[in-house]
């Protein structure tokens, strides 16, 4: 069996649930921990291995961390990379964590690009939805309380009219 066919069959049998839960915006997602852990059974099946790289290829103004996901099978490597820049100005962050969550995400994404994980669901699936009532008042508080419009932004379609009721 070729590298692309163990790939392919990866990518057609992997199943790993959304086993985390984001409060602030009430979803179900999965982590770059549960892919790996999903992947395992079929390294020693398909004789291949799994491995992620980071470099950071950006430095300033805006970090960015290009995150690479290898899959071998000891000759040959295919390679898929995702790219997520670093929010130095996240509130309630240290340096640290802001790495660590860019890093999360660029691995989590790497990997969903390595194994075509369709994540319709997961946090980024939410982009352009409406806002409902309830979610505009929980806004509301959050920019009241200091958070930032833009991270609101990348959860949903907020019209300019909402944007008026959310920062009022």
């Amino acid at each position: 069996m070729t590298l692309n066919q163990k790939l392919a069959t990866i990518q057609t049998k992997f199943k790993s649930k959304k086993s985390r839960f984001n409060s602030f915006g009430k979803y179900y997602f999965r982590s770059a921990e549960d892919i790996l852990e999903a992947t395992k059974p079929y390294l020693l099946e398909l004789g291949v291995t799994v491995k992620i790289n980071e470099t950071l290829i950006e430095a300033s103004p805006v970090p960015i961390i290009q995150s690479k996901a290898t899959i071998s099978d000891g000759e040959n490597a295919i390679h898929a990379d995702a790219l997520v820049g670093v929010d130095l100005n996240q509130k309630g962050m240290q340096t640290p964590q802001q790495f660590g969550t860019a890093s999360s995400y660029g691995k989590k994404y790497a990997l969903g690009n390595l194994f075509l994980i369709d994540d319709t669901q997961d946090a980024d699936a939410t982009n352009g939805l409406t806002m409902n009532k309830a979610a505009i008042e929980k806004a509301k508080s959050f920019v009241q309380a200091g958070g930032k419009l833009d991270a609101i932004k990348k959860k949903y379609n907020v019209t300019p009219e909402i944007e008026k009721q959310i920062t009022l």
